[in-house]
């Protein structure tokens, strides 16, 4: 099976078939898609002009799409590097229970899904480089009332379903699953809240 890295010389190889670097591309969103698979072909196809069901795309706009995939992959691999790091002193110092963080990071392991979005269509507009960055910089400073992405303060819960995402508060702003690391636990409760008066009022 390609790697990353193959697939995306793939990509920039000008003398692939056109149909195939697309593909390239949209494998390289198995191995890494912040967003969940289908969010992030989404936003890069939005962010870069390329049609979603387009089967000879632009080959400048592939590019572009994959720079932007990259950024954010080296972003990610930066801040995994340094989660490992801390790992191995704390185990070192004793400490072995992980925490709330530690869990959540490992079913985040290789950055897919890291910000997964409860609809596909709907997701931060910003850079995948910059969306992660504001995520990890949240992750690494504690607790927050609001979206680390969007800042955001109105969220509804989501309850799990199927091979969605996994429960957590939602931000209306930006469409991502917020990990709840980074909120309060009165946040929490509130998002939570709405989700019971919401379900009350379709009663």
């Amino acid at each position: 099976m390609a790697g990353f890295r193959s697939l995306a010389r793939q990509v920039r190889d000008p003398r692939s078939d056109l149909a195939l670097r697309r593909y390239s591309l949209r494998k390289c969103l198995e191995r890494f898609a912040p967003y969940g698979h289908r969010a992030t072909w989404h936003h890069l196809c939005a962010r870069h002009g390329i049609e979603p069901e387009d089967r000879s795309p632009d080959p400048a706009r592939l590019i572009r799409a994959l720079d932007e995939l990259e950024a954010a992959r080296v972003v990610w691999l930066g801040h995994e590097a340094g989660f490992a790091e801390r790992r191995r002193r704390e185990k070192h110092d004793g400490l072995r229970r992980p925490g709330a963080f530690d869990d959540w990071h490992r079913h985040v392991r290789g950055g897919h899904g890291v910000a997964r979005c409860a609809d596909p269509a709907v997701h931060p507009s910003a850079p995948l480089a910059e969306v992660l960055r504001r995520l990890i910089a949240a992750l690494e400073s504690g607790p927050g009332t609001a979206c680390p992405v969007c800042a955001g303060t109105e969220m509804h819960w989501r309850e799990e379903g199927g091979d969605g995402p996994a429960p957590g508060p939602v931000c209306a702003g930006c469409g991502i699953v917020v990990p709840q690391p980074v909120l309060t636990p009165g946040t929490l409760a509130a998002a939570r809240g709405a989700r019971r008066r919401d379900l009350a009022s379709v009663a």
